[in-house]
């Protein structure tokens, strides 16, 4: 598996290098990738399938510059920025033993990042269909967007949570997973107890390999920044629903 190190200075080219890397490797021109990357600003970030008018404090997200934008997987509504790290896997179905079904993969993914966790004393578990919890609050978020040979695991680690930011820019969710409850935001998420170079070692033991990231090549970069410009970018893209 191919790591990748690389955050860049726009949202959306953040979100389009994602994309990219799933359609290289469905067309046989990547393979299997991890990818770590947090957003040196603050943005909203839609789920492919969600409604925007109900997900997302859209006046006070314009009176404070923060973007709306839209990914390719599904999931909820998440505020990226400083302090919450992520990371994207791409990995194909035929090298991986029960990701072919939505929820054999989430537990596949997140089974592994939560047993390494626990190996740093942390009590995570997997709770709902997607999301990493450590004392019955929510640390990790993920999504996924699936094609026949590979997937998009998109996840989220909290280790710096910005609470009054994420309630000022995101209602309360319609959907919510049996676990939570009645709590709102505050009362249902919080921090993980580590920094970033610590969770990338801790995503890299579940997946057993090296803190050892590569550069991408010229060409994805390339690639990643025409898909930025020509739908991440577009307000029909992030407004279409």
């Amino acid at each position: 598996m191919r790591l990748l190190d690389i955050s860049f200075r726009w949202p959306e080219e953040n979100l389009a290098f994602d994309e990219m890397l799933l359609d290289a490797a469905e067309t046989g021109k990547g393979g299997e990738t991890l990818r770590f990357w947090e957003s040196r600003t603050r943005f909203v970030c839609l789920g492919v399938a969600q409604h925007w008018r109900r997900e997302v404090y859209d006046l006070n997200c314009l009176e404070d510059r923060v973007p709306i934008l839209r990914r390719a997987s599904g999931g909820g509504c998440v505020l990226q920025g400083p302090g919450c790290l992520n990371y994207t896997l791409v990995l194909g179905h035929e090298f991986r033993i029960g990701i072919e079904t939505i929820r054999g993969s989430y537990c596949y993914i997140l089974g592994r990042i939560a047993a390494a966790l626990r190996e740093k004393g942390l009590p995570v578990r997997h709770k709902g269909i997607s999301d990493l919890a450590m004392g019955g609050k929510k640390v990790s978020g993920n999504s996924q967007k699936r094609r026949k040979r590979f997937i998009l695991h998109h996840g989220t680690l909290l280790y710096d949570l910005d609470m009054d930011r994420m309630e000022r820019y995101l209602r309360e969710p319609e959907t919510r997973p049996q676990y939570r409850g009645t709590r709102t935001h505050r009362g249902f998420v919080r921090s993980l107890p580590l920094d970033a170079r610590a969770l990338r070692e801790v995503v890299c033991e579940a997946f057993e390999i090296d803190y050892r990231p590569v550069e991408p090549e010229r060409g994805e970069i390339r690639a990643a920044k025409i898909l930025a410009r020509d739908k991440y970018a577009h307000p029909e893209w992030t407004y279409r629903r």
